[in-house]
């Protein structure tokens, strides 16, 4: 992919887990619960939370994402044969207060220094995405919190990447769109939006429509791809 700056971007989007909010502290976190099943457990809950997602929208049948975040938990604990209701209690409510990435507020403070207009956009419920956002301090950082509440269905539908286009009053070619997620990141590109892919996980690049036009590791590197002032 082009490392050249991309010109025209009056927006800047981000997903909110995985990107700019760390989807593996909650387990982590509960490590002296979890022992060594930590990371299957926040591996195999991110992926049923996904999956019902998609499955959900395929079937009409939406549920918003904190339901569809404690149905994937209770099928991951489980699955992993551990557990109690409290220590479903206790994940749940970190995920309300997950941490953001180090690389997360600077990055949006540089944007917001050169005048660009900043947005979450995610399948987050209001409430989830408010006390992410406040838990992580980056409210004054932020001019919109975006969630697919507003369209009734999750990414990657095209509703929910029109949302950020017309709240924002910015074409889609204006907007840079970015995510960890490459399945969100390949949608938004299909989409009409430029996108920057932040691979934090090493994956592999989708055989899906659309293309990033950068890829990247940290959100540090974003700045600079839209020609900011280092």
């Amino acid at each position: 992919m082009s490392r050249a700056p991309i010109q025209g971007i009056r927006a800047c989007v981000f997903d909110a887990y995985g990107t700019l909010f760390d989807v593996a502290a909650a387990a982590r976190t509960c490590g002296d619960e979890l022992g060594e099943k930590a990371g299957a457990l926040s591996s195999l809950w991110r992926e049923k939370q996904l999956q019902y997602t998609w499955l959900r929208a395929l079937q009409g049948r939406h549920a918003d994402f904190w339901q569809v975040t404690g149905d994937a938990l209770d099928f991951a604990l489980e699955t992993l044969g551990v557990g109690s209701a409290r220590l479903r209690e206790r994940l749940m409510s970190l995920y309300l207060t997950l941490s953001a990435f180090p690389d997360a507020r600077d990055t949006l403070a540089r944007l917001k220094q050169a005048g660009m207009k900043t947005a979450i956009l995610s399948n987050g419920t209001p409430q989830m995405l408010k006390a992410a956002v406040e838990g992580a301090q980056l409210g004054d950082l932020l001019d919109i919190v975006l969630s697919v509440e507003e369209v009734g269905i999750y990414k990657p539908h095209p509703k929910v990447y029109q949302l950020a286009v017309d709240r924002l009053g910015v074409e889609a070619s204006a907007i840079a769109f970015q995510s960890s997620n490459a399945w969100d990141a390949y949608a938004a590109s299909a989409f009409g939006m430029r996108v920057v892919w932040c691979n934090r996980y090493d994956q592999r690049p989708e055989r899906l429509p659309g293309k990033p036009d950068h890829e990247i590791r940290s959100l540090g590197e974003l700045p600079a791809l839209l020609g900011l002032p280092a």
